[in-house]
């Protein structure tokens, strides 16, 4: 008789879980490319991002420790965004997967 009572939990599973929320990734990817960045400049850039998804997706990243909030009390407030080292650190998962998707996506054209 098998004495697990179930099977131990896979890191990377529990990351993806995290990173695979809707827009999460192109985030990440736009933080990586230009922080810190004010939310309104964020928004610009992810085309079809709602403020509200916005605002939620970078309070769960916050959370996760992933980016950090800085808020400056001006007139008008200014808030910006930026990875923490946390979050820096998936900047070389991000590229081999980018790696890897890009090859995906070549061979999908090639079917077409």
């Amino acid at each position: 008789m098998n004495n697990y009572s179930h099977k131990p939990a896979c890191p990377v599973e529990a990351m993806f879980r995290v990173l695979m929320g809707p827009w999460t990734m192109y985030i990440l990817w736009n933080l990586r490319q230009e922080a810190p960045i004010r939310f309104g400049a964020l928004k610009r850039q992810l085309d079809g991002i709602s403020s509200k998804v916005l605002t939620q997706r970078l309070r769960m990243l916050e959370r996760e420790g992933l980016i950090y909030r800085n808020h400056k009390p001006t007139i008008p407030p200014e808030v910006s965004y930026g990875l923490t080292e946390h979050g820096k650190e998936l900047g070389d998962a991000l590229d081999s997967l980018e790696t890897v998707a890009t090859r995906w996506q070549k061979r999908e054209d090639a079917k077409a």
